[in-house]
């Protein structure tokens, strides 16, 4: 059982750490470096993790980590009726596409749609972003109700950057100019090089089930571009939220 355990926590540490080679992740588990070395084999025979192929080895979570994850969270459905919308949207600007979903706190992104151009923004699915310095977090903390807010709130507003929103009021401000537009920013606030405007996916229950976003270098994202990529996510969101409501009845006939 143990072996069990410690291989479940492995995997946890190179999802949040990754690429993370053997000694690293061994001082963050506090286990024998041999320990960990099978830990890590007998993940990759299993398909979880795999090796960047640099010198020295470190290793990445597989997608397989995130298929079992989309299974458990009903994400694949979100994402086929999803994908079409954000293929359109892509097309329309020419710049990346996310899908995030909530997890805990925080969203993931479960679906990327790249740019083109040269100079772009690379993020890995599975990655996190804080709800409050992200564009489709802060889309997702708009639609939420405001106890929802509050609890988010009260567990502190960590700086990422210098533009970062740490300050309650200010954020609350920045959520209900979010509502009122019908999209919200990140202006270089969880990294300084990515900025993004994003929209919240509304499920039948009024509460918000996604959001999608076009994400750009900060450079591109000028005062011109912004309110243009906000009108097309809120509704690319729209379109998606009233998919999923027609998927669900047609479910519930069948």
């Amino acid at each position: 059982m143990q072996n069990v355990l410690n291989a479940l926590r492995a995997l946890e540490e190179v999802a949040v750490r990754q690429p993370i080679g053997v000694a690293d992740l061994a001082r963050a588990m506090g286990l024998p470096k041999s320990s960990v070395q099978r830990t890590l084999m007998t993940l990759k025979e299993a398909g979880w993790i795999r090796p960047t192929g640099t010198a020295p080895t470190r290793w990445v979570v597989t997608t397989k980590a995130l298929h079992v994850g989309r299974h458990a969270t009903g994400e694949l459905g979100l994402r086929d009726i999803a994908l079409p919308v954000m293929e359109e949207l892509r097309r329309r600007t020419d710049e990346t596409v996310h899908l995030a979903v909530r997890e805990g706190s925080n969203v993931v992104l479960v679906e990327r749609l790249e740019t083109s151009q040269p100079v772009r923004i690379i993020l890995p699915l599975g990655q996190d972003l804080s709800s409050h310095a992200s564009a489709n977090g802060k889309a997702v903390l708009a639609a939420d109700p405001p106890e929802a807010v509050e609890r988010y709130i009260a567990q502190g507003l960590r700086q990422f950057t210098g533009t970062t929103i740490t300050d309650p009021v200010r954020l609350r401000a920045e959520l209900a100019l979010t509502r009122e537009r019908g999209w919200a920013v990140n202006g270089g606030e969880w990294r300084a090089d990515v900025s993004a405007v994003a929209a919240a996916v509304v499920g039948e229950t009024g509460l918000p089930v996604a959001s999608i976003s076009v994400n750009v270098p900060t450079s591109r994202m000028t005062d011109d571009a912004q309110p243009v990529y906000g009108a097309l996510v809120s509704e690319a969101a729209k379109r998606i939220g009233a998919a999923l409501g027609r998927a669900h009845e047609e479910g519930g006939t069948g």
